[in-house]
């Protein structure tokens, strides 16, 4: 099989088994809280997101909860701390519930992160695929990555979250299903990906359309649209409808880091916004569409608007790099 033919990835991230799902989320709030010029014990809320929770090898930890040793790991013990799971859009889901918590005063700062040790499924998979029919070739296209973010409230008229907001079609549940099997470390992963992409496709231009109505907007106003790294050819063809759809595209062209790193699940959205914002892509001012296609099926957007704080880190590195 031309994996890379098929689905334009020629590069992914695989932790040889050093790194677990729990490290790689610690990892990356650690990176986070290097960059940010706060105290860790001011962060009164950590959600964990992850679809994998292993620790200390392909042990699935369900309790306790990786969010409250995440913060106990990065030096928030006394955050409010739990876990939510919503398969690939997982992250996004964090985002949204710590919106809702940050916007009636319940928190003020808000870590969410997400560390998926998720290419154990490849391996699996691969004992098994033997044609491009095969319902775990989708396992083939996974790679691993730690995620974080963190939430503060913007203040009066300062760029932040516009929108965000999710939306089940439980018709489509079994399209993508994992679970573990026979004797198999871990677990594999089973997905009908043709008809997954075709039902996603054709609904988040919906979703995407009722979002702009709310939001007073134009797909013209929105400079990028992120949407979940599935594969390469999925990700131009459904962006190529939806600008059909509706009738204009964003600023820019889709944002694609699948290629590169692999479908990594739940943090796939992170994963490119952080490669945005090293590079200089993302500015101040920017608009960006997050869009979650994720097993369920969930379906789900956040919008927000670059700020100088977001960049500023990165900046400095940059300069830091050059100089």
């Amino acid at each position: 099989i031309d994996l890379e033919r098929l689905t334009g990835i020629h590069e992914r991230r695989v932790s040889d088994g050093d790194h677990d799902s729990f490290s790689l989320a610690v990892g990356a709030a650690e990176d986070l809280l290097g960059r940010w010029d706060g105290d860790p014990a001011g962060i009164d809320l950590v959600i964990s997101c992850s679809i994998t929770r292993y620790r200390d090898g392909l042990q699935q930890w369900l309790e306790p909860s990786a969010a409250a040793d995440v913060a106990r790991a990065v030096g928030a013990p006394d955050a409010v701390a739990f876990d939510v799971s919503n398969a690939c859009a997982g992250m996004l889901t964090g985002v949204f519930v710590a919106q809702n918590w940050i916007r009636r005063g319940a928190a003020e700062r808000a870590l969410v992160v997400s560390g998926e040790y998720i290419t154990q499924l490849g391996r699996n998979a691969a004992s098994h695929v033997r044609t491009i029919a095969s319902r775990e070739l989708a396992s083939l296209t996974l790679g691993d990555a730690g995620a974080a973010l963190l939430l503060e409230p913007a203040g009066d008229d300062q760029p932040g979250i516009t929108f965000s907001g999710f939306t089940t079609i439980a018709d489509h549940s079994r399209l993508c299903v994992a679970y573990p099997a026979g004797h198999d470390p871990g677990a594999r992963m089973y997905t009908k990906a043709r008809t997954l992409h075709n039902v996603a496709i054709a609904d988040i231009t919906v979703v995407m359309q009722e979002v702009l109505e709310v939001t007073s907007l134009d797909i013209s106003d929105v400079d990028w649209i992120i949407p979940h790294q599935t594969s390469a050819r999925a990700i131009r063809k459904g962006m190529a409808k939806t600008a059909e759809d509706l009738g204009g595209e964003p600023r820019e062209p889709a944002v694609v880091t699948v290629d590169r790193y692999g479908n990594t699940a739940s943090t796939t959205h992170t994963v490119a916004i952080v490669e945005g914002l090293e590079a200089g892509d993302l500015r101040p001012g920017d608009r960006v569409a997050l869009l979650a296609l994720a097993s369920g099926i969930e379906l789900g957007v956040v919008v927000f608007t670059v700020d100088e704080a977001l960049v500023a880190p990165f900046e400095e590195a940059r300069r830091g790099h050059d100089g």
